[in-house]
Parts: C-alpha cells; structure tokens; sequence
C-alpha cells in the first residue's frame, strides 16, 4: 500500500470512528509506531485531522457546525463518557459552603446530576439545571431568571443585572472552543458578555474543555485564554497543547476515563 492509501485509509477509519489511536493504526497497517505517529503529524500538518495523546480526532469545521437549541438535559443524551469524567472532576472542586456558577452547557447539567450532598450555592442561567438540582436538599439553588431563550437558559439584561450583583468563590464555565492563542471563543454572541461578567466576579475560574474543543478556534471570542484559573481536560489531550496553557499559567487538571 502507497503511503498516499494509507493516509485515506487512516482518514476513513477516523470518520467512521471519531478517533483513533497510534496503536491502532500501527497493528492495522503493520507499520511501526514511529511511522504511525508521522502518518498523523503529516495528516495534521494538512488540517485533515487533529493529534491527540496517542492518537486523532477528526479536524473540527467550526463553521459548519449547526447550533442545537437543546436544553442541558437534552444535550447529555449525546454526551461521551469524557464529558462525565470532566463534570465529576469539576465537583471535586466545590468545597463546603462554597458559592458556585455552573455553566447551562451539558457539562454543567452532568456537574448537577453528580452533585452528592456538598453544602453549596449553585447559581446558573439554565432551568434544566436548577429543576435537577431542585430536590437536592444540600444544595441552594438561585436561577438567574430574565427572558428564557428557546434553549431554556436566560442572557439577557435582567440576567446580567443579577449575575453583577453575585460574587462567586469559583465558576465552571466552557464554551465551543478554546486556544492559548484566540482563548475562549463561541459560534453566538449571546452569552459573551454573560460569561465576562461572571468571570469577573469569581475568585477561581474553571474551564470544562473536552478534548474535542481544545486547540480550536470558533467564530467570536469570549476572552483570553489567561482568564482560567483552571483547565480540566481528559487524558486524551496532547501535551503539546496543554504545555501551551501551562506557559501562560494555567493549572491544568486532568480527568481520567
């Protein structure tokens, strides 16, 4: 096989996969795994696919991503066994009587469902959130309210109003993508200044980012990435872009699947 038949080989498996890994390619093509490395910087190098730790992912085409109006309990039902790690890793944070904000993404809605019986605030702008946390009797809940958008979460003014009269001893936050270079970025403008605002009243900020969302650039920028505080991340990210949020002071948490 041509080194160019490879190539497509490997692209076509990481499209019917969602990923691969270094092992996987150097058993299927009887290659060494040196060469199975190289077969993916090369395939990097052309934007076809991004490296992982020990592996790909597919290239993400933020543009042509289509944005689900879905609550943030209708988005777990496709959330992957990495975002669970990364939510339960978030919660380890909370400590007793702790005042919190936690994102409406599905990240955020599994940090709720794995809450336990910690003594804390939870504030957020998702009703799908406050409605699972409603019966937990540890945990006070404060709904931001305003106009509810068709997603179940609120933005608008009023929101702002009452996220500027909050302050937080850490938020958990993510968004579509993030780079040390660009930072936070979003496909939408709505909740940009949402975000900024609670960033701005949190002692210690967290950013939830899968692998699939880091080392990627969207459409708008939130902030820079020196923001965080905290990155939590699985283990399939490559050090090479975690060095990159290190340099930049960062402290890195890794949740393991």
């Amino acid at each position: 096989m041509f080194i160019e038949e490879r190539h497509q080989a490997i692209l076509d498996l990481l499209n019917e996969k969602g990923r691969i890994s270094n092992s996987e390619i150097q058993e299927k093509f009887e290659i060494s795994y040196d060469s199975a490395k190289r077969d993916l910087r090369i395939l990097e190098e052309k934007g076809l696919l991004k490296r992982t730790h020990g592996g790909a992912i597919p290239a993400k085409q933020i543009g042509g991503n289509i944005c689900r109006n879905l609550t943030s309990e209708e988005r777990v039902k496709d959330v992957k066994e990495n975002y669970l790690a990364i939510a339960k890793k978030a919660v380890s944070m909370i400590e007793e009587n702790d005042v919190v904000y936690i994102t409406n993404a599905s990240v955020g809605y599994l940090m709720a469902q794995n809450m336990g019986d910690i003594n804390c605030t939870v504030v957020t702008n998702s009703v799908s959130i406050a409605e699972k946390l409603r019966t937990n009797k540890s945990v006070t809940v404060i709904l931001t309210g305003g106009e509810m958008n068709e997603n179940g979460c609120f933005y608008d003014s009023f929101t702002l109003s009452v996220i500027k009269r909050l302050r937080f001893d850490k938020c958990f936050i993510t968004s579509a993508a993030v780079s040390a270079s660009f930072g936070l970025s979003i496909q939408k403008s709505r909740s940009v200044e949402l975000t900024n605002t609670v960033i701005n009243n949190s002692k210690c900020v967290a950013g939830l980012y899968p692998v699939e969302k880091i080392g990627f650039d969207s459409v708008i920028s939130i902030c820079g990435a020196d923001k965080l505080d905290v990155l939590i991340t699985d283990s399939e990210a490559s050090e090479e872009d975690l060095s990159l949020f290190e340099e930049i002071g960062i402290d890195i948490k890794i949740a393991n699947i």
